[in-house]
C-alpha cells in the first residue's frame, strides 16, 4: 500500500451559513467516511483545519505574516490515507461528505514520498 494525503480545500468558511442542524448532519456523515475508512485499513490520520492561522514567506531577516484570508481558497483539512494506487486514492476522495455539502469543494491527492531514493532516508511518520 502507498500512502496520499487528501487536502480538502474550500473558498471562505462555507460551514458558516449551516443550520446547526445541517451543521450537526454534515459532522456525522464524516464520521461515517472516517469510520469506514478506518475499518477498510485505509486511515492513518485526518483532522479539520481551523480557520485562524497566518501564511508566511521570504527567509530569515525577510520574513513575510499575513492572516489567513476566508475570502480565498483556503485548506479546510486533510487526510492521511493508504491505498493501492492513485486511481483507488482517488476514489476514496471522491466519498468524501464535501462535496455533497460544499459546491466548491476541491481535493488534492498527492502521493507521499516515504524515502529519498538517493540517501535512502526514510521519513518518519506517527503510528
Amino acid at each position: 500500500m502507498k500512502e496520499f494525503m487528501l487536502l480538502i480545500f474550500n473558498r471562505g468558511d462555507s460551514k458558516k451559513s449551516f443550520s446547526p442542524e445541517k451543521h450537526t448532519e454534515f459532522a456525522r456523515k464524516c464520521e461515517v467516511y472516517i469510520e469506514r475508512l478506518r475499518i477498510q485499513g485505509h486511515l492513518i490520520s485526518g483532522q479539520p483545519l481551523v480557520s485562524d492561522g497566518k501564511i508566511i514567506s521570504g527567509s530569515e531577516g525577510k520574513w513575510k505574516e499575513v492572516p489567513l484570508n476566508e475570502a480565498n481558497e483556503m485548506q479546510v483539512g486533510y487526510y492521511h490515507i493508504t491505498a493501492g494506487d492513485l486511481d483507488e486514492a482517488v476514489t476514496i476522495a471522491k466519498a468524501n461528505p464535501e462535496f455533497e455539502y460544499i459546491s466548491n469543494a476541491r481535493i488534492e491527492v498527492r502521493p507521499i514520498r516515504t524515502k529519498e531514493d538517493s540517501t535512502g532516508f526514510v521519513y518518519p511518520r506517527t503510528p
